[in-house]
């Protein structure tokens, strides 16, 4: 049986009744979208299902999928939308459905994947990430499903520090868990504070990679961040000035950071100390 097509206001869908597993944004590919709507219609509809009441937007219908379809109908004013009218049994049955056709159409990235893990647990459709995961992502194999529950703290400090954080390769997701577990929490962010959000990728994660070498090439004589013995990696010295030390191919170098760190007087100080302790220049 052919399942039945409605014409539904655009006014009457809710296009946030669920949080979205797609959120990084291709302007080419919605304007490519605009333009074959514009010229041959709507080939696909959306999935729509009935609220339990209308709410005080007007909406009577939630999206489940199609969010870019309806925003293109929406930008060419469209005043009318083919929807598909769906009957979840749940909430979270209704995100696992959007998530399955979005699956069909183009990978979700691993980030976008837990992004939408802690959306869920944030409005309380999951009790817990495990929860989550095995409904949402349950074709999952074992190994993604752990790089899934890894990454679950790593998006929860990062997203919104990094730019285009969807893009990132496995083994990069991969080396961030890796830190965040060993303990480099502090000094990861650290690192990063000297670059705004829209810095490019590479450069932040240039900023990133020391730390990272130390973090998953540690010395057997150096204990873990936070534990006994721990080496002074980090250190606020007060209000406006934070010392971290980074080891490159040649040696070692102190990052002073803060408020304070651009004073010329810091500098000079340090130098003076050097000069004391190690002798004058020869």
């Amino acid at each position: 049986m052919t399942d039945n097509i409605h014409h539904i206001p655009l006014t009457d869908i809710n296009p946030n009744a669920l949080p979205r597993d797609r959120t990084s944004e291709d302007a080419e590919a919605d304007y490519e979208l605009m333009q074959s709507i514009f010229i041959d219609g709507l080939r696909q509809p959306v999935e729509v299902w009935g609220l339990s009441e209308q709410t005080d937007d007007g909406h009577r219908y939630g999206l489940i999928s199609g969010f870019r379809r309806l925003t293109a109908c929406t930008t060419l004013e469209k005043d009318t939308i083919p929807a598909l009218l769906r009957t979840p049994e749940s909430i979270p049955k209704a995100v696992t459905a959007m998530v399955a056709e979005n699956e069909i159409r183009s990978q979700i990235s691993p980030w976008e994947k837990v992004r939408l893990i802690l959306q869920c647990l944030g409005e309380g459709i999951f009790p817990t990430p495990d929860a989550a995961i095995s409904t949402l992502f349950p074709l999952s194999s074992r190994q993604k499903t752990a790089r899934l529950r890894g990454l679950v703290p790593v998006v929860q400090r990062f997203d919104g520090l990094l730019n285009a954080p969807e893009r990132l390769t496995t083994r990069r997701l991969d080396q961030l868990t890796s830190a965040m577990n060993a303990g480099y929490e502090d000094l990861l962010l650290n690192a990063l504070s000297p670059f705004p959000r829209t810095a490019a990728p590479e450069t932040q994660w240039e900023a990133l990679a020391p730390v990272l070498q130390e973090a998953l090439n540690p010395r057997p004589s150096d204990p873990a961040p936070g534990t006994s013995g721990d080496p002074r990696r980090i250190r606020t010295i007060r209000n406006g000035l934070v010392i971290r030390r980074e080891l490159t191919r040649t040696g070692w170098i102190l990052r002073f950071s803060g408020r304070e760190a651009k004073s010329p007087g810091i500098i000079d100080d340090v130098m003076d100390y050097v000069e004391l302790h190690f002798g004058k220049e020869v």
